[in-house]
């Protein structure tokens, strides 16, 4: 299979996408279980209930049960009502993470109602097609209060398309805006896996979307989740790396395997971090992450960092590159965007 595939089917009686590049695996989502916390992208109208002074934050009715925090809470006292959105996965018995932030993000813009502007996505480099869709987009918003991105997959697009996208997240987010209502209620839920696949791997375009039942077993994706549900990874060149989950932290081993050479602990290493994001997205891990690289000298070092930095640039979850510790392991802190594999995969 080559070039870029988006493949759409269902994991039980859930749905779930896969993006496979060149026959490999390079993304997967899958829709959380029933009762699960609500997921990131969802809106609620929610009530401030307790402070928590030790943490600078206070937590939330979200309404259904569900419960919210809001780290920034100053100026909010128990009882106070607003919209929020949620903004990331909690961990088992936490709190889901919400920010009054709003984004409603389409295919081709976001709009942005508490950060008035309109912007064109960085990544568009070409001055007549950056001109051309701020003219759309000031045309389009001309009577709305709110800002507008316009993301780089609105590059090429035809103006009536983009109107059409653009009017439809400005309508969503005047509804919500609007909202008049009394309680801790959800408001707009989270998109589904399907939906995600089409917003956000829209760029470049995908080679082909095969969409039916099925598809997933066709084209080897079963065989590729089992092995992202097993800590040992395979690298180019015989190296490997042990990538597991504890309760503090995702643990990294990098091995040589059966290379006894002076350079093999960074050939391991620059492997792994061609790799990592790809293996932490799959896996669905975030928090801290801690590397412990193969052997190698320290003058060798700052081309792992750079490595790693090329790898995560074009990774789409928000990850901090720590550095090093005294002995030795490199650090990294990432987002919680996604449920771990192991909770949304059925097995």
């Amino acid at each position: 299979m080559k070039g870029r595939v988006i493949l759409l089917d269902r994991v039980g009686d859930r749905q779930a996408a896969a993006l496979m590049v060149d026959g490999r695996l390079h993304d997967l989502l899958v829709d959380p279980p029933s009762g699960a916390a609500p997921a990131p992208g969802a809106i609620f109208r929610a009530t401030a209930d307790r402070p928590m002074k030790g943490q600078g934050g206070i937590t939330l009715d979200l309404g259904g049960g569900a419960k919210g925090f809001l780290r920034q809470a100053k100026g909010v006292s128990p009882g106070d009502t607003f919209l929020v959105q949620v903004a990331g996965v909690a961990e088992a018995g936490k709190a889901v993470p919400v920010t009054l932030r709003l984004l409603f993000k389409s295919r081709y813009a976001i709009v942005t109602p508490d950060a008035p502007g309109l912007n064109v996505s960085r990544q568009i480099k070409d001055d007549a097609e950056r001109d051309r869709l701020l003219e759309l987009a000031h045309a389009a918003m001309a009577d709305m209060p709110h800002g507008l991105i316009l993301r780089s997959a609105a590059e090429g697009v035809d103006d009536a398309s983009l109107t059409a996208d653009i009017a439809d997240m400005a309508g969503l987010a005047a509804a919500i805006m609007g909202d008049a209502g009394q309680g801790a209620e959800c408001l707009l839920d989270a998109p589904d896996a399907h939906h995600l696949a089409w917003r956000d791997w829209s760029l470049p375009d995908p080679d082909e979307v095969i969409d039916k039942p099925g598809c997933f077993a066709d084209n080897g994706v079963f065989e590729a989740v089992e092995a992202m549900l097993d800590p040992y990874a395979d690298l180019p060149g015989g190296a490997h790396a042990m990538i597991e989950a504890t309760r503090a932290l995702i643990a990294v081993d990098v091995n040589t395997g059966a290379d006894t050479s002076l350079a093999a602990g960074l050939k391991a290493n620059m492997a792994l971090a061609r790799d990592l994001p790809r293996q932490l997205r799959l896996r669905g891990f975030a928090g801290q992450i801690v590397l412990d690289v193969a052997p190698m000298p320290k003058k060798d070092r700052r081309a792992f960092e750079d490595a790693l930095r090329r790898a995560f640039r074009l990774d789409a979850t928000e990850t901090v590159l720590a550095g090093w510790t005294p002995l030795g392991h490199f650090e990294l802190q990432r987002k919680r965007d996604r449920w771990p594999l192991t909770e949304v995969w059925p097995r």
